[in-house]
């Protein structure tokens, strides 16, 4: 059985009265449909609760497409901002400093500079970026395997009527 689940209807919820508004979350918010998760991902989202706006503000920065490919290109050690640029085709220059330096800003990548002409930048992953390089990698694994379903399901959505 699911628990009400209204942190996705906008609200902003404390333990305490997340607890308060368990049983009629939905309702109290006008909506009229119910909305639940099952008790594995409540208790995720119990714990995002918990944490607040720091644990839904490390999940987005972690979800980011960027983000996420750009701690996969470093997977096999440090690398120039040029390297990482030709690896991540696609990627202006713009958002990948902006996504360095935000990787950097919250301990996942060192930043390097050896005074040299010109000035040699590296960028490496630290242990907490390694650590969530093994998370990054099963989800993955999980993209790549299932491309073709997703491409069938994709298929049949866009060609139902509608």
């Amino acid at each position: 059985m699911g628990r009400p689940c209204s942190w996705l209807l906008g609200g902003s919820l404390s333990a305490a009265k997340l607890a308060e508004e368990r049983s009629d979350a939905v309702a109290s918010r006008g909506v009229a449909f119910d909305l639940t998760v099952p008790s594995a991902a409540g208790r995720i989202v119990d714990e995002l609760l918990l944490h607040g706006q720091a644990g839904r503000q490390v999940l987005a920065r972690i979800s980011d497409k960027w983000v996420t490919l750009s701690l996969a290109a470093l997977a096999d050690g440090p690398l120039r901002y040029s390297e990482i640029s030709r690896q991540l085709a696609g990627v202006s220059q713009k958002m990948l400093t902006q996504t360095l330096r935000t990787l950097e800003r919250d301990g996942l990548v060192t930043r390097d500079m050896t005074a040299q002409v010109p000035v040699r930048v590296d960028y490496a992953l630290t242990p907490l970026g390694e650590s969530l390089l093994s998370v990054i990698r099963p989800l993955k694994r999980w993209a790549e395997t299932h491309i073709p379903e997703i491409d069938r399901a994709r298929t049949a959505y866009d060609d139902a009527p509608r």
